[in-house]
Protein backbone atom coordinates (compact mmCIF):
# COMPACT_ATOMS: atom_id res chain seq x y z
CA UNK A 1 0.00 0.00 0.00
CA UNK A 2 1.11 3.44 -1.01
CA UNK A 3 2.07 5.64 2.02
CA UNK A 4 0.39 9.11 2.46
CA UNK A 5 3.49 10.86 3.07
CA UNK A 6 6.65 10.94 5.14
CA UNK A 7 6.32 11.59 9.07
CA UNK A 8 9.09 13.04 11.93
CA UNK A 9 8.11 12.74 15.28
CA UNK A 10 10.42 12.48 18.50
CA UNK A 11 10.45 12.74 22.23
CA UNK A 12 13.29 13.82 24.60
CA UNK A 13 14.16 11.01 27.42
CA UNK A 14 14.05 12.69 30.54
CA UNK A 15 12.19 10.51 32.53
CA UNK A 16 9.42 7.77 32.47
CA UNK A 17 6.33 8.82 30.40
CA UNK A 18 3.32 8.65 31.93
CA UNK A 19 -0.41 8.01 30.72
CA UNK A 20 -0.77 11.70 29.86
CA UNK A 21 1.88 10.57 26.68
CA UNK A 22 -0.47 7.42 25.74
CA UNK A 23 -3.04 9.53 23.53
CA UNK A 24 -0.14 10.76 21.88
CA UNK A 25 1.22 7.17 21.25
CA UNK A 26 -2.13 5.56 19.71
CA UNK A 27 -1.95 8.67 17.29
CA UNK A 28 1.76 7.61 16.57
CA UNK A 29 0.43 4.01 16.44
CA UNK A 30 -2.41 5.19 13.62
CA UNK A 31 -0.06 6.85 11.83
CA UNK A 32 2.17 4.35 11.12
CA UNK A 33 -0.77 2.91 9.68
CA UNK A 34 -0.36 5.75 6.64
CA UNK A 35 2.31 7.07 6.33
CA UNK A 36 6.30 6.18 6.57
CA UNK A 37 7.03 7.35 9.95
CA UNK A 38 10.27 7.98 11.73
CA UNK A 39 10.51 8.25 15.31
CA UNK A 40 13.46 9.60 17.20
CA UNK A 41 14.55 9.14 21.09
CA UNK A 42 16.08 13.00 20.61
CA UNK A 43 18.60 12.35 23.21
CA UNK A 44 20.92 15.60 21.78
CA UNK A 45 17.62 17.56 22.69
CA UNK A 46 17.81 16.52 26.45
CA UNK A 47 21.23 18.19 26.78
CA UNK A 48 19.69 21.33 26.03
CA UNK A 49 18.36 21.57 29.45
CA UNK A 50 19.82 18.84 31.05
CA UNK A 51 23.66 19.36 30.37
CA UNK A 52 25.03 19.00 33.11
CA UNK A 53 22.15 16.46 34.68
CA UNK A 54 23.55 13.18 32.04
CA UNK A 55 24.30 10.30 34.37
CA UNK A 56 20.41 8.99 33.49
CA UNK A 57 19.88 9.44 29.61
CA UNK A 58 21.06 5.75 29.02
CA UNK A 59 18.43 4.23 31.00
CA UNK A 60 15.83 6.74 30.14
CA UNK A 61 16.59 5.72 26.66
CA UNK A 62 15.78 2.77 27.36
CA UNK A 63 12.53 2.95 29.00
CA UNK A 64 11.45 5.23 26.72
CA UNK A 65 11.68 2.61 24.04
CA UNK A 66 10.08 -0.04 26.16
CA UNK A 67 7.15 2.52 26.65
CA UNK A 68 7.05 3.18 23.04
CA UNK A 69 6.76 -0.42 22.15
CA UNK A 70 4.10 -1.32 25.05
CA UNK A 71 2.23 1.42 23.50
CA UNK A 72 2.30 -0.01 20.30
CA UNK A 73 4.24 1.15 18.17
CA UNK A 74 5.85 -1.33 15.82
CA UNK A 75 9.34 -1.50 14.66
CA UNK A 76 8.38 -3.43 11.11
CA UNK A 77 6.36 -0.26 10.19
CA UNK A 78 8.10 2.38 11.85
CA UNK A 79 12.09 3.07 12.35
CA UNK A 80 12.83 3.75 16.10
CA UNK A 81 15.78 5.23 16.78
CA UNK A 82 18.11 7.07 18.83
CA UNK A 83 18.81 10.67 17.34
CA UNK A 84 22.66 10.60 18.49
CA UNK A 85 23.41 7.60 16.21
CA UNK A 86 22.27 9.46 13.14
CA UNK A 87 24.90 11.64 12.49
CA UNK A 88 23.50 12.77 9.55
CA UNK A 89 21.12 15.01 11.86
CA UNK A 90 24.27 16.45 13.65
CA UNK A 91 25.83 17.56 10.07
CA UNK A 92 22.38 18.93 8.83
CA UNK A 93 22.09 21.43 11.78
CA UNK A 94 25.28 22.56 11.97
CA UNK A 95 24.82 23.37 8.06
CA UNK A 96 21.13 25.30 8.75
CA UNK A 97 23.29 27.20 10.92
CA UNK A 98 25.19 29.19 8.48
CA UNK A 99 22.28 30.03 6.88
CA UNK A 100 19.86 30.76 10.05
CA UNK A 101 19.54 34.46 11.23
CA UNK A 102 20.22 35.17 14.73
CA UNK A 103 16.36 36.63 14.92
CA UNK A 104 14.33 33.84 14.01
CA UNK A 105 15.76 32.13 16.72
CA UNK A 106 15.49 34.46 19.57
CA UNK A 107 11.64 34.49 18.13
CA UNK A 108 10.62 31.54 19.01
CA UNK A 109 8.05 32.18 21.66
CA UNK A 110 9.36 28.92 24.20
CA UNK A 111 12.66 30.46 24.04
CA UNK A 112 12.47 33.72 26.72
CA UNK A 113 9.53 32.22 28.51
CA UNK A 114 11.46 29.07 29.53
CA UNK A 115 14.87 31.16 29.87
CA UNK A 116 12.59 32.57 32.82
CA UNK A 117 11.04 29.26 34.11
CA UNK A 118 14.05 27.15 34.14
CA UNK A 119 16.33 30.34 35.96
CA UNK A 120 13.76 30.42 38.53
CA UNK A 121 14.74 26.50 39.22
CA UNK A 122 18.18 27.51 39.59
CA UNK A 123 19.28 26.36 35.88
CA UNK A 124 21.46 28.64 33.67
CA UNK A 125 20.40 27.69 30.11
CA UNK A 126 21.92 30.88 28.12
CA UNK A 127 23.63 28.35 25.80
CA UNK A 128 23.58 28.78 21.70
CA UNK A 129 22.81 24.75 22.27
CA UNK A 130 18.97 26.11 24.43
CA UNK A 131 18.72 28.73 21.33
CA UNK A 132 19.63 26.83 18.82
CA UNK A 133 17.17 23.88 19.73
CA UNK A 134 14.43 24.99 17.08
CA UNK A 135 17.40 24.81 14.32
CA UNK A 136 17.98 21.05 15.55
CA UNK A 137 14.41 20.23 15.94
CA UNK A 138 13.90 21.44 12.30
CA UNK A 139 17.25 19.24 11.07
CA UNK A 140 15.46 16.10 12.63
CA UNK A 141 12.58 16.51 10.64
CA UNK A 142 13.91 18.10 7.43
CA UNK A 143 16.59 15.13 7.17
CA UNK A 144 13.88 12.82 6.35
CA UNK A 145 11.73 15.19 3.61
CA UNK A 146 9.32 15.07 6.16
CA UNK A 147 6.00 16.89 4.79
CA UNK A 148 4.07 15.94 7.92
CA UNK A 149 4.48 16.27 11.56
CA UNK A 150 2.02 15.48 14.38
CA UNK A 151 1.85 18.09 17.15
CA UNK A 152 -0.15 20.00 19.70
CA UNK A 153 -0.72 23.43 18.94
CA UNK A 154 1.52 24.55 21.71
CA UNK A 155 4.15 23.20 19.03
CA UNK A 156 2.96 24.82 16.03
CA UNK A 157 5.60 27.91 16.18
CA UNK A 158 8.37 25.29 15.78
CA UNK A 159 6.75 23.95 12.58
CA UNK A 160 6.61 27.77 11.32
CA UNK A 161 9.74 27.99 11.70
CA UNK A 162 10.76 24.82 9.86
CA UNK A 163 8.91 25.51 6.81
CA UNK A 164 10.38 29.45 6.90
CA UNK A 165 13.70 27.42 6.84
CA UNK A 166 13.00 25.37 4.06
CA UNK A 167 11.81 27.59 1.91
CA UNK A 168 14.39 30.21 2.73
CA UNK A 169 17.05 27.26 1.90
CA UNK A 170 15.39 26.41 -1.22
CA UNK A 171 15.11 29.89 -2.32
CA UNK A 172 18.91 30.43 -1.45
CA UNK A 173 20.09 27.19 -3.51
CA UNK A 174 17.85 28.02 -6.31
CA UNK A 175 16.38 24.09 -5.52
CA UNK A 176 12.88 22.06 -4.02
CA UNK A 177 15.29 19.44 -1.71
CA UNK A 178 12.91 20.38 0.95
CA UNK A 179 9.16 20.47 1.33
CA UNK A 180 7.56 22.82 4.07
CA UNK A 181 6.05 20.42 6.57
CA UNK A 182 2.73 20.76 7.59
CA UNK A 183 1.36 20.29 11.11
CA UNK A 184 -1.26 17.72 11.62
CA UNK A 185 -2.66 18.40 14.98
CA UNK A 186 -4.55 15.63 16.52
CA UNK A 187 -7.03 15.68 19.21
CA UNK A 188 -4.84 14.83 22.56
CA UNK A 189 -6.73 14.23 25.60
CA UNK A 190 -5.02 16.33 28.27
CA UNK A 191 -5.10 14.85 31.71
CA UNK A 192 -4.27 16.73 34.99
CA UNK A 193 -1.99 15.53 37.11
CA UNK A 194 -3.13 13.87 40.51
CA UNK A 195 -3.07 17.28 42.48
CA UNK A 196 -5.00 19.04 39.43
CA UNK A 197 -1.74 20.55 38.16
CA UNK A 198 -0.16 19.44 34.77
CA UNK A 199 1.05 15.91 34.97
CA UNK A 200 4.90 15.63 35.47
CA UNK A 201 7.49 13.12 36.87
CA UNK A 202 9.06 16.28 38.74
CA UNK A 203 5.64 16.70 40.47
CA UNK A 204 5.42 13.71 41.69
CA UNK A 205 1.68 14.08 40.58
CA UNK A 206 2.00 11.87 37.25
CA UNK A 207 1.02 8.15 36.65
CA UNK A 208 3.92 5.98 34.92
CA UNK A 209 2.58 3.61 32.00
CA UNK A 210 4.69 1.24 33.71
CA UNK A 211 2.70 1.56 36.81
CA UNK A 212 1.33 -1.92 37.97
CA UNK A 213 -2.85 -2.10 39.57
CA UNK A 214 -1.38 -1.32 42.73
CA UNK A 215 0.89 2.06 42.15
CA UNK A 216 -2.30 2.96 39.92
CA UNK A 217 -4.71 2.57 42.80
CA UNK A 218 -2.56 4.40 45.39
CA UNK A 219 -2.33 7.29 42.39
CA UNK A 220 -5.97 7.65 42.08
CA UNK A 221 -6.94 7.51 45.82
CA UNK A 222 -4.62 10.36 46.15
CA UNK A 223 -6.56 12.01 43.51
CA UNK A 224 -8.18 15.78 44.16
CA UNK A 225 -12.06 15.70 44.49
CA UNK A 226 -14.52 18.36 45.72
CA UNK A 227 -12.98 20.11 48.48
CA UNK A 228 -16.28 21.39 49.78
CA UNK A 229 -17.85 17.55 49.64
CA UNK A 230 -17.11 16.22 53.24
CA UNK A 231 -19.50 13.35 53.44
CA UNK A 232 -21.01 10.99 50.46
CA UNK A 233 -24.77 12.94 50.74
CA UNK A 234 -22.92 16.03 50.45
CA UNK A 235 -23.92 17.52 46.92
CA UNK A 236 -20.93 17.37 44.74
CA UNK A 237 -19.77 19.52 41.98
CA UNK A 238 -18.05 17.36 39.41
CA UNK A 239 -16.64 20.32 37.94
CA UNK A 240 -13.99 20.62 40.17
CA UNK A 241 -12.88 17.41 40.40
CA UNK A 242 -9.70 15.90 38.90
CA UNK A 243 -11.39 12.38 39.26
CA UNK A 244 -14.25 13.40 36.92
CA UNK A 245 -11.97 15.02 34.62
CA UNK A 246 -10.54 11.23 34.10
CA UNK A 247 -14.09 9.75 33.92
CA UNK A 248 -14.99 12.43 31.03
CA UNK A 249 -11.94 10.58 29.13
CA UNK A 250 -11.89 6.93 30.13
CA UNK A 251 -15.74 6.68 30.83
CA UNK A 252 -17.55 9.24 28.62
CA UNK A 253 -20.45 6.94 28.17
CA UNK A 254 -21.52 7.02 31.63
CA UNK A 255 -20.52 10.31 31.82
CA UNK A 256 -24.03 11.67 32.64
CA UNK A 257 -25.06 9.35 35.02
CA UNK A 258 -22.14 9.53 37.12
CA UNK A 259 -22.40 13.74 37.04
CA UNK A 260 -26.27 13.21 38.06
CA UNK A 261 -25.12 10.71 41.02
CA UNK A 262 -22.68 13.10 41.95
CA UNK A 263 -24.50 16.05 41.99
CA UNK A 264 -27.28 14.40 44.01
CA UNK A 265 -24.87 13.03 46.43
CA UNK A 266 -25.17 9.36 45.28
CA UNK A 267 -22.24 8.20 44.63
CA UNK A 268 -19.18 9.10 47.44
CA UNK A 269 -15.65 9.89 46.04
CA UNK A 270 -14.06 6.31 47.00
CA UNK A 271 -16.37 4.54 44.46
CA UNK A 272 -16.28 7.14 41.83
CA UNK A 273 -12.17 6.70 42.01
CA UNK A 274 -13.01 3.13 41.99
CA UNK A 275 -14.55 3.03 38.84
CA UNK A 276 -11.60 5.22 37.33
CA UNK A 277 -9.05 3.04 38.15
CA UNK A 278 -10.50 -0.14 37.15
CA UNK A 279 -11.09 1.59 33.52
CA UNK A 280 -7.35 2.34 33.67
CA UNK A 281 -6.60 -0.81 34.40
CA UNK A 282 -8.77 -2.21 31.43
CA UNK A 283 -6.61 0.50 29.16
CA UNK A 284 -3.40 -0.49 30.25
CA UNK A 285 -3.92 -3.93 30.44
CA UNK A 286 -2.29 -4.32 26.60
CA UNK A 287 0.11 -1.75 27.49
CA UNK A 288 1.26 -4.15 30.23
CA UNK A 289 1.23 -7.38 28.08
CA UNK A 290 3.13 -5.95 25.25
CA UNK A 291 5.69 -4.45 27.93
CA UNK A 292 6.17 -8.10 29.98
CA UNK A 293 7.44 -9.40 26.13
CA UNK A 294 9.85 -7.25 25.59
CA UNK A 295 11.64 -6.66 29.09
CA UNK A 296 11.79 -10.15 28.78
CA UNK A 297 13.95 -9.96 25.73
CA UNK A 298 16.74 -6.67 25.97
CA UNK A 299 18.40 -8.22 22.63
CA UNK A 300 15.50 -7.33 20.50
CA UNK A 301 15.36 -3.96 21.83
CA UNK A 302 18.96 -3.80 20.95
CA UNK A 303 18.46 -5.05 17.49
CA UNK A 304 14.94 -2.93 17.06
CA UNK A 305 17.43 0.53 18.02
CA UNK A 306 20.13 -0.48 15.35
CA UNK A 307 17.99 -1.53 12.95
CA UNK A 308 15.74 1.63 13.05
CA UNK A 309 19.42 3.74 13.17
CA UNK A 310 20.06 1.74 9.74
CA UNK A 311 17.08 2.75 7.92
CA UNK A 312 16.96 6.06 9.37
CA UNK A 313 20.62 6.73 8.06
CA UNK A 314 20.12 5.31 4.69
CA UNK A 315 17.00 8.00 4.27
CA UNK A 316 18.97 10.77 5.71
CA UNK A 317 22.41 10.29 3.46
CA UNK A 318 20.39 10.85 0.43
CA UNK A 319 19.04 14.41 2.16
CA UNK A 320 22.99 14.94 2.68
CA UNK A 321 23.97 14.45 -0.06
CA UNK A 322 21.48 16.89 -2.32
CA UNK A 323 22.13 18.92 0.36
CA UNK A 324 26.02 19.49 0.29
CA UNK A 325 25.97 19.54 -3.39
CA UNK A 326 23.89 22.82 -3.08
CA UNK A 327 26.22 24.23 -0.27
CA UNK A 328 29.18 22.91 -2.04
CA UNK A 329 30.83 20.87 0.70
CA UNK A 330 30.16 17.86 -0.91
CA UNK A 331 34.04 17.57 -1.99
CA UNK A 332 36.00 17.43 -5.22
Amino acid sequence: MDKAGIIFSGMRPTGRLHIGHLSVLQNWVRLQEEYRCFFGIVNWHALTTSFDEVREIPENVKLMLLDWLSAGLDPQKSALFIQSQVKEHAELHLLFSMITPLSWLERVPTYKDQIVQLGKQGKDITTYGFLGYPLLMAADILVYLADTVPVGEDQLPHIEFCRELARRFNHLYQTDVFPEPQARLAKISMLPGTDGRKMSKSYGNDIALSADPKEIQERVRSMITDPARIRKTDPGHPDVCVVYKYQSIYNEDELPSIRGFCEKGQIGCTDCKKTVWEKLEQVLAPVWERRKFYEARPEVLTDILMNGAETARKTAAKTLEAVRECMGTGGA
